[in-house]
């Protein structure tokens, strides 16, 4: 098992393989389909704003931040996915969620020098691996808000990298 820690790095990123099992440490982004749309309109509007969430080799991982705990969501939900071609642009290193991925979202990621995670379903796990909360943007959002997480030994398995996948498509 092999440990990667936050900013994600295009040479770490390029020297993963499907299947890889990594461990997270260090900061995390979590959002999913309220706040990554948004995201998305602050980068094709080159939003200033945009420079305080500091996208380059981050990690956004598909959830919503509760007191029950933070565990994965669909990542092939349409306004998720939609996002990550332009994420992954506008610097995103890696992507963390559940579910198979369309293959233009995997070329898509290729072509910027990102890559998907897959997380086991565990809240439980993921509330022990955190170490800390806070809101970055969009706090009307509520759980939804894009949250920063900082993390100790968030375990992932790579599902998407290099234009290969493991979901067989």
């Amino acid at each position: 098992m092999r440990t990667l820690s936050t900013p994600i790095s295009k040479e770490d990123v390029a020297s993963l393989k499907v299947g890889d099992q990594v461990v997270l440490v260090g900061r995390i982004l979590c959002g999913r389909d309220a706040v990554l749309p948004k995201i998305v309109k602050m980068f094709e509007n080159n939003d200033p704003e945009l420079k305080k969430l500091n996208l380059e080799g981050a990690v956004i991982f598909h959830t919503a931040v509760s007191r029950a705990g933070i565990g994965p969501t669909s990542s092939n939900k349409v306004e998720i996915e939609d996002s990550i071609p332009k994420l992954s642009e506008a610097g995103v290193a890696m992507h963390l969620g559940k579910g198979a991925l369309k293959m233009s979202t995997v070329e898509a990621m290729q072509e910027h020098s990102s890559c998907f995670g897959v997380t086991p379903p565990t809240t439980a796990l993921f509330s022990f691996k955190s170490t800390s909360q806070k809101v970055l943007a969009f706090p009307e959002e509520g759980m939804e808000a894009l949250y920063e997480v900082e993390v100790t030994g968030l375990p992932v398995i790579i599902a998407a990298v290099n234009g290969e996948t493991m979901f067989g498509q």
